[in-house]
Protein backbone atom coordinates (compact mmCIF):
# COMPACT_ATOMS: atom_id res chain seq x y z
CA UNK A 1 0.00 0.00 0.00
CA UNK A 2 1.48 3.38 -0.97
CA UNK A 3 0.80 6.48 1.06
CA UNK A 4 1.79 10.10 1.19
CA UNK A 5 4.21 11.37 3.82
CA UNK A 6 3.95 15.04 4.66
CA UNK A 7 7.46 16.59 4.64
CA UNK A 8 8.90 17.96 7.90
CA UNK A 9 10.65 21.34 8.03
CA UNK A 10 12.74 22.01 11.16
CA UNK A 11 13.70 25.56 12.17
CA UNK A 12 17.08 25.60 13.96
CA UNK A 13 19.48 28.24 15.20
CA UNK A 14 20.81 29.87 18.31
CA UNK A 15 18.53 31.64 20.77
CA UNK A 16 16.80 34.94 19.95
CA UNK A 17 17.37 34.90 16.20
CA UNK A 18 13.63 35.00 15.51
CA UNK A 19 12.76 31.31 14.98
CA UNK A 20 9.48 31.52 16.87
CA UNK A 21 8.57 34.80 15.19
CA UNK A 22 9.09 33.16 11.82
CA UNK A 23 7.04 30.15 12.93
CA UNK A 24 4.18 32.34 14.15
CA UNK A 25 4.30 34.58 11.09
CA UNK A 26 3.76 31.61 8.78
CA UNK A 27 1.18 29.87 10.95
CA UNK A 28 -0.76 32.69 12.59
CA UNK A 29 -0.78 35.66 10.32
CA UNK A 30 -1.81 33.71 7.22
CA UNK A 31 -4.98 31.96 8.29
CA UNK A 32 -5.20 30.30 4.87
CA UNK A 33 -2.04 28.38 5.75
CA UNK A 34 -2.97 27.32 9.26
CA UNK A 35 -4.27 23.80 9.82
CA UNK A 36 -5.52 24.19 13.39
CA UNK A 37 -5.82 20.95 15.31
CA UNK A 38 -8.75 20.57 17.67
CA UNK A 39 -7.69 21.23 21.23
CA UNK A 40 -4.49 23.08 20.26
CA UNK A 41 -3.29 26.56 21.10
CA UNK A 42 -1.54 29.11 18.94
CA UNK A 43 1.79 28.70 20.73
CA UNK A 44 2.07 25.14 19.49
CA UNK A 45 5.60 23.97 18.79
CA UNK A 46 4.47 22.15 15.65
CA UNK A 47 1.70 22.60 13.11
CA UNK A 48 0.80 21.49 9.64
CA UNK A 49 1.05 24.26 7.07
CA UNK A 50 0.29 24.56 3.37
CA UNK A 51 1.62 26.68 0.54
CA UNK A 52 0.63 26.41 -3.10
CA UNK A 53 -1.39 23.27 -2.27
CA UNK A 54 1.68 21.56 -0.76
CA UNK A 55 1.39 20.47 2.86
CA UNK A 56 4.29 20.30 5.28
CA UNK A 57 4.89 20.07 9.02
CA UNK A 58 6.64 23.10 10.48
CA UNK A 59 8.57 22.48 13.72
CA UNK A 60 9.89 25.27 15.91
CA UNK A 61 12.89 24.25 18.00
CA UNK A 62 14.51 25.54 21.17
CA UNK A 63 17.30 28.05 20.75
CA UNK A 64 20.82 26.72 20.97
CA UNK A 65 22.64 28.31 23.89
CA UNK A 66 26.15 27.95 25.23
CA UNK A 67 25.92 25.12 27.75
CA UNK A 68 29.51 25.35 28.95
CA UNK A 69 31.17 21.93 28.66
CA UNK A 70 28.02 20.31 27.27
CA UNK A 71 27.63 22.83 24.46
CA UNK A 72 29.36 20.88 21.70
CA UNK A 73 27.50 17.69 22.63
CA UNK A 74 24.19 19.54 22.76
CA UNK A 75 24.59 21.27 19.41
CA UNK A 76 25.68 18.13 17.59
CA UNK A 77 22.91 15.99 19.04
CA UNK A 78 20.27 18.61 18.31
CA UNK A 79 21.22 19.03 14.69
CA UNK A 80 21.90 15.35 14.07
CA UNK A 81 18.55 14.26 15.45
CA UNK A 82 16.71 17.05 13.64
CA UNK A 83 18.30 16.19 10.30
CA UNK A 84 17.55 12.48 10.64
CA UNK A 85 13.81 13.10 10.80
CA UNK A 86 13.37 16.41 8.98
CA UNK A 87 13.21 16.68 5.19
CA UNK A 88 14.34 20.33 5.08
CA UNK A 89 16.30 22.41 7.61
CA UNK A 90 15.98 26.16 8.00
CA UNK A 91 19.03 27.71 9.70
CA UNK A 92 18.09 31.14 11.07
CA UNK A 93 20.62 33.90 11.83
CA UNK A 94 20.29 37.60 12.69
CA UNK A 95 21.05 40.15 9.99
CA UNK A 96 22.16 42.85 12.44
CA UNK A 97 24.68 40.66 14.31
CA UNK A 98 27.91 39.34 12.76
CA UNK A 99 28.27 35.58 12.35
CA UNK A 100 28.89 33.89 15.71
CA UNK A 101 30.59 30.62 16.58
CA UNK A 102 27.17 29.14 17.35
CA UNK A 103 25.94 30.14 13.87
CA UNK A 104 28.94 28.42 12.29
CA UNK A 105 28.45 25.21 14.26
CA UNK A 106 24.74 25.03 13.42
CA UNK A 107 25.46 25.66 9.73
CA UNK A 108 28.24 23.05 9.60
CA UNK A 109 26.15 20.31 11.21
CA UNK A 110 23.13 21.11 9.04
CA UNK A 111 25.18 20.89 5.87
CA UNK A 112 26.66 17.55 6.93
CA UNK A 113 23.13 16.10 6.87
CA UNK A 114 23.06 16.33 3.06
CA UNK A 115 19.43 17.41 3.38
CA UNK A 116 18.18 20.62 1.72
CA UNK A 117 19.29 23.50 3.95
CA UNK A 118 18.11 27.12 3.74
CA UNK A 119 19.86 30.04 5.38
CA UNK A 120 17.32 32.57 6.64
CA UNK A 121 18.88 35.94 7.42
CA UNK A 122 16.21 37.38 9.67
CA UNK A 123 15.61 40.90 11.00
CA UNK A 124 16.90 42.60 7.84
CA UNK A 125 14.81 45.62 8.82
CA UNK A 126 17.36 46.26 11.58
CA UNK A 127 20.42 45.67 9.42
CA UNK A 128 21.00 49.07 7.82
CA UNK A 129 24.66 49.48 7.11
CA UNK A 130 25.46 45.81 7.77
CA UNK A 131 27.16 43.65 5.15
CA UNK A 132 24.58 40.95 4.38
CA UNK A 133 26.91 39.34 1.84
CA UNK A 134 29.07 38.22 4.76
CA UNK A 135 26.56 35.44 5.51
CA UNK A 136 27.59 33.72 2.28
CA UNK A 137 30.65 32.52 4.21
CA UNK A 138 28.45 29.99 6.02
CA UNK A 139 28.28 28.07 2.74
CA UNK A 140 24.49 27.62 2.69
CA UNK A 141 22.33 28.22 -0.35
CA UNK A 142 19.70 29.45 -0.90
CA UNK A 143 19.86 32.53 1.30
CA UNK A 144 16.54 34.22 2.06
CA UNK A 145 16.33 37.66 3.69
CA UNK A 146 13.31 38.07 5.98
CA UNK A 147 11.76 40.54 8.39
CA UNK A 148 8.88 38.85 10.16
CA UNK A 149 7.48 42.08 11.60
CA UNK A 150 7.06 43.42 8.08
CA UNK A 151 6.40 40.06 6.44
CA UNK A 152 9.32 40.67 4.09
CA UNK A 153 10.67 37.60 2.30
CA UNK A 154 8.02 35.19 3.62
CA UNK A 155 6.45 34.48 0.23
CA UNK A 156 9.90 34.00 -1.34
CA UNK A 157 10.86 31.61 1.45
CA UNK A 158 7.75 29.48 0.99
CA UNK A 159 7.94 29.59 -2.81
CA UNK A 160 11.50 28.28 -2.60
CA UNK A 161 10.49 25.63 -0.07
CA UNK A 162 7.78 24.05 -2.23
CA UNK A 163 10.29 23.70 -5.06
CA UNK A 164 12.41 21.28 -3.03
CA UNK A 165 10.08 19.38 -0.69
CA UNK A 166 8.70 16.08 -1.95
CA UNK A 167 5.06 16.07 -2.88
CA UNK A 168 4.77 12.49 -1.68
CA UNK A 169 6.95 9.78 -0.23
CA UNK A 170 5.85 6.35 -1.39
CA UNK A 171 6.10 3.60 1.17
CA UNK A 172 7.26 0.18 0.14
CA UNK A 173 4.33 -1.65 -1.37
CA UNK A 174 3.60 -4.30 1.25
CA UNK A 175 0.72 -5.49 3.37
CA UNK A 176 2.41 -4.63 6.66
CA UNK A 177 0.33 -2.60 9.12
CA UNK A 178 2.22 0.24 10.85
CA UNK A 179 1.16 1.24 14.38
CA UNK A 180 2.69 4.09 16.44
CA UNK A 181 2.39 4.41 20.21
CA UNK A 182 2.00 8.14 20.90
CA UNK A 183 1.56 10.17 24.06
CA UNK A 184 3.12 12.24 26.82
CA UNK A 185 6.16 10.96 28.73
CA UNK A 186 5.66 8.21 31.28
CA UNK A 187 2.15 7.17 30.25
CA UNK A 188 3.19 3.55 29.64
CA UNK A 189 4.13 3.50 25.97
CA UNK A 190 7.28 1.43 26.38
CA UNK A 191 5.59 -1.02 28.76
CA UNK A 192 2.77 -1.54 26.26
CA UNK A 193 5.33 -1.84 23.45
CA UNK A 194 7.06 -4.65 25.32
CA UNK A 195 3.78 -6.43 26.04
CA UNK A 196 2.70 -6.16 22.41
CA UNK A 197 6.09 -7.33 21.19
CA UNK A 198 6.36 -10.12 23.78
CA UNK A 199 9.97 -9.16 24.41
CA UNK A 200 12.03 -6.50 26.17
CA UNK A 201 13.18 -4.35 23.28
CA UNK A 202 12.50 -0.89 24.74
CA UNK A 203 13.76 0.68 27.95
CA UNK A 204 11.08 0.62 30.62
CA UNK A 205 11.65 2.91 33.58
CA UNK A 206 9.49 4.63 36.15
CA UNK A 207 10.57 8.06 35.04
CA UNK A 208 9.83 10.26 32.06
CA UNK A 209 11.92 10.62 28.94
CA UNK A 210 13.66 7.23 28.69
CA UNK A 211 12.75 6.80 25.01
CA UNK A 212 14.40 9.23 22.59
CA UNK A 213 14.52 7.25 19.36
CA UNK A 214 11.73 5.37 17.61
CA UNK A 215 11.96 1.76 18.75
CA UNK A 216 10.49 -0.69 16.26
CA UNK A 217 9.52 -4.33 16.22
CA UNK A 218 7.56 -6.50 13.80
CA UNK A 219 5.12 -9.14 15.01
CA UNK A 220 2.58 -11.35 13.31
CA UNK A 221 -1.09 -11.33 14.27
CA UNK A 222 -3.81 -13.28 12.48
CA UNK A 223 -1.35 -13.96 9.65
CA UNK A 224 -0.60 -10.24 9.22
CA UNK A 225 2.73 -8.50 9.74
CA UNK A 226 2.41 -5.58 12.15
CA UNK A 227 5.17 -3.04 12.80
CA UNK A 228 4.92 -1.37 16.21
CA UNK A 229 6.73 1.92 16.82
CA UNK A 230 7.43 3.20 20.34
CA UNK A 231 8.08 6.94 20.48
CA UNK A 232 9.43 9.45 22.97
CA UNK A 233 6.84 11.42 24.90
CA UNK A 234 5.69 14.84 23.79
CA UNK A 235 5.98 17.43 26.56
CA UNK A 236 4.17 20.73 26.92
CA UNK A 237 6.06 23.54 25.10
CA UNK A 238 7.09 25.15 28.37
CA UNK A 239 8.41 21.82 29.64
CA UNK A 240 10.66 21.09 26.67
CA UNK A 241 14.28 21.46 27.66
CA UNK A 242 17.29 22.39 25.65
CA UNK A 243 19.22 19.56 24.07
CA UNK A 244 18.53 16.18 22.56
CA UNK A 245 15.11 15.68 24.13
CA UNK A 246 13.70 18.57 22.13
CA UNK A 247 14.18 16.68 18.89
CA UNK A 248 12.35 13.64 20.19
CA UNK A 249 9.29 15.66 19.17
CA UNK A 250 10.46 15.71 15.57
CA UNK A 251 10.94 11.94 15.74
CA UNK A 252 7.45 11.47 17.18
CA UNK A 253 5.97 13.57 14.38
CA UNK A 254 7.90 11.45 11.90
CA UNK A 255 6.45 8.29 13.49
CA UNK A 256 2.91 9.66 13.13
CA UNK A 257 3.56 10.26 9.44
CA UNK A 258 4.94 6.73 8.97
CA UNK A 259 2.05 5.09 10.81
CA UNK A 260 -1.27 3.87 9.46
CA UNK A 261 -2.85 3.87 12.93
CA UNK A 262 -1.82 5.67 16.13
CA UNK A 263 -2.56 4.51 19.66
CA UNK A 264 -2.79 7.63 21.84
CA UNK A 265 -1.98 6.54 25.39
CA UNK A 266 -3.42 8.42 28.38
CA UNK A 267 -2.54 7.65 31.99
CA UNK A 268 -5.70 6.61 33.88
CA UNK A 269 -4.43 8.61 36.85
CA UNK A 270 -4.01 11.78 34.75
CA UNK A 271 -6.89 12.02 32.29
CA UNK A 272 -8.31 14.94 30.30
CA UNK A 273 -4.96 16.71 29.88
CA UNK A 274 -4.92 19.47 27.30
CA UNK A 275 -1.75 18.19 25.65
CA UNK A 276 -3.38 14.79 25.04
CA UNK A 277 -6.14 16.60 23.15
CA UNK A 278 -3.55 18.49 21.17
CA UNK A 279 -1.78 15.27 20.19
CA UNK A 280 -5.11 13.76 19.12
CA UNK A 281 -5.62 16.81 16.92
CA UNK A 282 -2.21 16.33 15.31
CA UNK A 283 -3.00 12.67 14.56
CA UNK A 284 -6.38 13.65 13.10
CA UNK A 285 -4.78 16.38 10.99
CA UNK A 286 -2.25 13.86 9.71
CA UNK A 287 -5.16 11.70 8.53
CA UNK A 288 -4.17 8.63 10.53
CA UNK A 289 -6.30 6.04 12.26
CA UNK A 290 -6.70 6.73 15.98
CA UNK A 291 -7.45 4.68 19.08
CA UNK A 292 -7.73 6.37 22.50
CA UNK A 293 -5.97 4.07 24.96
CA UNK A 294 -6.39 4.56 28.71
CA UNK A 295 -3.26 2.92 30.12
CA UNK A 296 -2.22 1.66 33.58
CA UNK A 297 -5.74 0.46 34.37
CA UNK A 298 -4.22 -1.90 36.94
CA UNK A 299 -3.15 1.14 39.00
CA UNK A 300 -6.57 2.82 38.99
CA UNK A 301 -8.52 3.00 42.21
CA UNK A 302 -11.91 1.26 42.27
CA UNK A 303 -11.29 -0.14 38.80
CA UNK A 304 -14.61 -1.84 38.25
CA UNK A 305 -17.11 -1.70 35.43
CA UNK A 306 -18.98 1.12 37.13
CA UNK A 307 -15.87 3.30 37.21
CA UNK A 308 -15.06 2.52 33.59
CA UNK A 309 -18.63 3.23 32.51
CA UNK A 310 -18.47 6.52 34.40
CA UNK A 311 -15.13 7.56 32.88
CA UNK A 312 -15.95 6.72 29.27
CA UNK A 313 -18.58 9.49 28.75
CA UNK A 314 -16.27 12.06 30.36
CA UNK A 315 -13.41 11.12 28.04
CA UNK A 316 -15.74 11.08 25.02
CA UNK A 317 -16.90 14.61 25.84
CA UNK A 318 -13.29 15.81 26.10
CA UNK A 319 -12.46 14.28 22.71
CA UNK A 320 -15.67 15.26 20.95
CA UNK A 321 -13.61 16.49 17.97
CA UNK A 322 -12.70 12.84 17.24
CA UNK A 323 -16.00 11.10 18.11
CA UNK A 324 -15.11 8.28 15.73
CA UNK A 325 -12.02 7.20 17.74
CA UNK A 326 -12.66 4.03 19.79
CA UNK A 327 -11.82 4.10 23.50
CA UNK A 328 -10.22 1.16 25.28
CA UNK A 329 -8.90 0.60 28.82
CA UNK A 330 -5.67 -1.41 29.01
CA UNK A 331 -3.00 -2.66 31.38
CA UNK A 332 0.43 -3.71 30.16
CA UNK A 333 1.07 -5.33 33.56
CA UNK A 334 -1.75 -7.88 33.51
CA UNK A 335 -2.30 -7.81 29.72
CA UNK A 336 -5.88 -6.54 29.90
CA UNK A 337 -7.28 -5.75 26.43
CA UNK A 338 -3.83 -5.92 24.80
CA UNK A 339 -5.03 -8.46 22.25
CA UNK A 340 -8.07 -6.27 21.64
CA UNK A 341 -5.71 -3.53 20.45
CA UNK A 342 -4.52 -5.74 17.60
CA UNK A 343 -8.12 -6.57 16.72
CA UNK A 344 -9.08 -2.90 16.68
CA UNK A 345 -6.11 -2.00 14.50
CA UNK A 346 -6.97 -4.64 11.90
CA UNK A 347 -10.63 -3.55 11.87
CA UNK A 348 -9.68 0.10 11.40
CA UNK A 349 -7.29 -0.81 8.60
CA UNK A 350 -10.11 -2.64 6.80
CA UNK A 351 -12.37 0.41 7.16
CA UNK A 352 -9.70 2.75 5.83
CA UNK A 353 -9.27 0.60 2.73
CA UNK A 354 -12.89 -0.19 1.96
CA UNK A 355 -14.22 0.93 -1.39
CA UNK A 356 -17.81 2.03 -1.93
CA UNK A 357 -19.50 1.99 -5.31
CA UNK A 358 -20.65 5.28 -6.79
CA UNK A 359 -24.21 4.01 -7.08
CA UNK A 360 -24.29 3.08 -3.37
CA UNK A 361 -22.82 6.45 -2.40
CA UNK A 362 -25.35 8.37 -4.45
CA UNK A 363 -28.20 6.34 -2.99
CA UNK A 364 -26.98 7.33 0.48
CA UNK A 365 -26.62 11.00 -0.55
CA UNK A 366 -30.19 11.16 -1.90
CA UNK A 367 -31.58 9.58 1.25
CA UNK A 368 -29.64 11.95 3.50
CA UNK A 369 -30.68 15.07 1.54
CA UNK A 370 -34.32 13.93 1.52
CA UNK A 371 -34.13 13.37 5.27
CA UNK A 372 -32.62 16.81 5.94
CA UNK A 373 -32.32 19.22 2.96
CA UNK A 374 -29.53 21.81 3.28
CA UNK A 375 -30.59 25.35 4.14
CA UNK A 376 -29.29 28.41 2.33
CA UNK A 377 -29.91 32.00 1.39
CA UNK A 378 -32.68 33.18 -0.89
CA UNK A 379 -31.92 31.99 -4.43
CA UNK A 380 -28.71 30.51 -3.06
CA UNK A 381 -29.89 27.20 -1.65
CA UNK A 382 -27.15 24.57 -1.89
CA UNK A 383 -27.89 21.52 -3.99
CA UNK A 384 -25.90 18.31 -3.74
CA UNK A 385 -26.03 16.29 -6.95
CA UNK A 386 -23.67 13.35 -6.68
CA UNK A 387 -20.73 11.90 -4.76
CA UNK A 388 -17.69 9.83 -5.70
CA UNK A 389 -14.88 8.27 -3.68
CA UNK A 390 -11.33 9.41 -4.29
CA UNK A 391 -8.92 6.87 -5.75
CA UNK A 392 -5.54 6.02 -4.23
CA UNK A 393 -6.00 8.18 -1.14
CA UNK A 394 -4.75 6.67 2.15
CA UNK A 395 -7.52 8.61 3.93
CA UNK A 396 -11.14 7.74 3.05
CA UNK A 397 -11.99 10.79 0.93
CA UNK A 398 -15.15 11.70 -0.96
CA UNK A 399 -16.00 14.47 -3.42
CA UNK A 400 -19.53 15.86 -3.33
CA UNK A 401 -20.51 17.85 -6.41
CA UNK A 402 -23.31 20.38 -6.43
CA UNK A 403 -24.21 24.04 -6.72
CA UNK A 404 -23.84 26.86 -4.18
CA UNK A 405 -21.83 24.49 -2.01
CA UNK A 406 -19.99 27.40 -0.37
CA UNK A 407 -23.23 28.24 1.44
CA UNK A 408 -23.33 24.88 3.21
CA UNK A 409 -23.30 25.44 6.96
CA UNK A 410 -20.66 23.62 9.01
CA UNK A 411 -23.42 21.96 11.00
CA UNK A 412 -24.84 20.43 7.82
CA UNK A 413 -21.44 19.05 6.88
CA UNK A 414 -21.26 17.52 10.35
CA UNK A 415 -24.74 16.04 9.82
CA UNK A 416 -23.64 14.41 6.57
CA UNK A 417 -20.53 12.93 8.18
CA UNK A 418 -22.58 11.58 11.08
CA UNK A 419 -25.08 9.98 8.71
CA UNK A 420 -22.27 8.59 6.62
CA UNK A 421 -20.51 7.00 9.58
CA UNK A 422 -23.73 5.46 10.86
CA UNK A 423 -24.29 3.83 7.48
CA UNK A 424 -20.74 2.66 6.68
CA UNK A 425 -19.07 2.24 10.10
CA UNK A 426 -15.87 4.21 9.52
CA UNK A 427 -14.79 3.75 13.13
CA UNK A 428 -11.26 4.74 14.06
CA UNK A 429 -10.40 6.85 11.03
CA UNK A 430 -10.98 10.41 9.84
CA UNK A 431 -12.87 10.87 6.59
CA UNK A 432 -12.69 13.80 4.22
CA UNK A 433 -15.61 15.38 2.38
CA UNK A 434 -14.80 17.91 -0.30
CA UNK A 435 -17.73 19.98 -1.59
CA UNK A 436 -17.15 21.08 -5.16
CA UNK A 437 -19.04 23.27 -7.57
CA UNK A 438 -19.92 21.15 -10.60
CA UNK A 439 -18.19 23.54 -12.99
CA UNK A 440 -14.92 23.54 -11.01
CA UNK A 441 -12.03 21.23 -11.80
CA UNK A 442 -10.37 19.38 -8.96
CA UNK A 443 -6.81 18.20 -8.80
CA UNK A 444 -6.45 15.01 -6.77
CA UNK A 445 -4.82 15.51 -3.40
CA UNK A 446 -5.51 19.26 -3.16
CA UNK A 447 -8.52 20.47 -1.23
CA UNK A 448 -10.87 22.29 -3.61
CA UNK A 449 -12.17 24.29 -0.66
CA UNK A 450 -8.98 26.33 -0.43
CA UNK A 451 -9.30 29.81 -1.85
CA UNK A 452 -6.61 31.01 -4.28
CA UNK A 453 -4.04 33.12 -2.45
CA UNK A 454 -3.23 36.64 -3.54
CA UNK A 455 -0.12 38.37 -2.30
Amino acid sequence: MSSQKVPIVAIVGRANVGKSSLFNTILERREAIVAREAGTTRDSIMAKASWQDQDFWLVDTAGVKDAEDDFEFTIQEQILQATESADVIWVVVEADIPITDEDRRVATMALKSRKPVFLIVNKVDKARGHDLDAFMRLGIKPIIHTATTQRRGISQLLDTLVEVIPKASVREDDDRLHIALIGRPNVGKSALFNTLAKKQQAIVADRAGTTRDINRTIVRYEGREVEIMDTAGIRRPGKIGQGIEHFSIVRTLSAIEQADICFLLMDVNELNVGLDQRIAGIIKEAGKGLVLVVSKWDSAKDKDAFTRDALAPQIAATYDFVPWAPLIFTSAIDGQNVTKLFELALEIDIRRKQRLTTSELNRWLRESVDKHPPAGLKNRAPKLNYIVQEDDNPIPAFKVFGSHTKFLHWSYKRFLEREFRERYQYEGTPVQFWFIEKHETHKHGNSPTKEPRKY
